[in-house]
């Protein structure tokens, strides 16, 4: 009997080192820098060693608004109350998003997985996303949710805590509302008031790791992505950029802009020739400019515009980005463009808007 203690004792020893190996081995951290100048927006990835998880419990919020329901409802559900989607893209992550929109007051995405939806992102006018809306201030959001530097998530052993930095707090506060369910709550910063909403799963915000995260346990594996996959992920961010732009521009009474396919070429060599070269400037190696690289492909315009960025865990999140950088967003919101291209390259993004004749 003593021998069996002994053993016993001797294994939870070993358990104790193993998990806590596992946590100094995996750590991991990301972090925002941005440049305004130029229209250069970027978001980079540090490495970081932690010690220890802090276990702290989130309180549970019920939100009551018929889009965040809708997370663990099948896709049969959301084709029976909404109809067929607008459109139908691949994601970076292993679902696909089913994208609603009217393409000038309301864009909804569902990333479904496995028939079941995930995650959520909306952005536009007359959502049903109560307690909260579109167009809402910060302060009167934050009195409902009391946005918090670090956001915890346990699951048996396994511990994540999302650390966000001031930025963060100030632009994309994460809420906890329910055992596996968040909210990222993006403002525009120049009017502090809510611009898009996103709701996700936990495994979701984990492959997205738009945080700085400290974590015990696992995370989630990527998909391997093939090049047939990536030119489907890039063709899908294309349109989302697209459509987002437009009901942006509408929401601050912008016309829209047409898509214009031969600027698009234009934006994504320059997508591409960036993630090839490792570079990231509105300038190639070569030194030509968005007017060298739109007189290559024989496009008149009396005026041009470019928006860049590169890392963001997807198109939405660049959007957002874009809105809250001055540089971009004059380009974004300037009444005088009339058509756009947008050009994806794995995680770079380019928009090059012109006026034309």
């Amino acid at each position: 009997m003593r021998l069996i203690k002994i053993i016993v004792f001797l294994f939870l020893v070993v358990v104790v080192i193993g998990g806590y190996y596992l946590l100094e081995k995996n750590d991991i951290s990301s972090d925002k820098a941005i440049d305004d100048s130029g229209n250069v927006l970027k978001e980079k990835e540090n490495m970081l060693e932690s010690k220890s998880v802090p276990e702290k419990k989130s309180p549970k919020i019920k939100l009551k608004g018929e889009l965040f329901q809708w997370i663990g409802n099948s896709s049969d559900e959301l084709r029976d109350s909404l109809g067929d989607p607008f459109r139908i893209d691949q994601s970076a992550y292993g679902y696909s998003w089913w994208v609603y929109t009217d393409q000038r007051d309301q864009y909804i995405q569902f990333g479904v997985q496995e028939d079941k939806i995930k995650t959520i992102y909306a952005t536009g006018n007359n959502l049903s996303t109560a307690p909260i809306q579109i167009g809402q201030s910060y302060d009167s959001i934050n009195d409902h949710f009391s946005f918090e530097r670090d956001v915890t998530y346990t699951k048996g052993v396994a511990s994540y805590t999302f650390h966000l930095n001031e930025d963060d707090v100030k632009m994309r506060p994460l809420v906890k509302i329910a055992d596996n369910v968040f909210v990222q709550c993006y403002f525009d910063t120049f009017t502090n008031k809510l611009s898009s909403i996103r709701v996700l799963t936990t495994d979701i915000l984990l492959k997205h790791q738009p945080y700085k995260i400290e974590y015990r346990g696992d995370l989630p594996e990527q998909p391997n992505l093939t090049d047939k996959d990536w030119e489907k992920i890039e063709s899908g961010m294309e349109q989302q950029i697209f459509d987002i732009t437009n009901v942006i521009r509408n929401h601050f009474d912008k016309k829209q802009v047409q898509w214009n396919e031969t600027v698009s070429d234009v934006a994504f060599l320059h997508s591409e020739d960036m993630a090839e070269n490792n570079y990231f400037s509105h300038y190639s190696k070569n030194g030509n400019g968005l007017k060298e690289r739109l007189a290559d492909k024989n496009v008149y315009y009396f005026s041009a515009g470019e928006n860049i960025a590169a890392q963001y865990p997807d198109a939405a999140a660049a959007m957002e980005g874009w809105l809250n950088s001055e540089g971009h967003r004059e380009a974004l919101l300037n009444k005088d463009y009339t058509h756009l291209g947008v050009g994806v390259y794995h995680f770079y993004y380019t928009q090059n808007f012109i006026k034309k004749p």
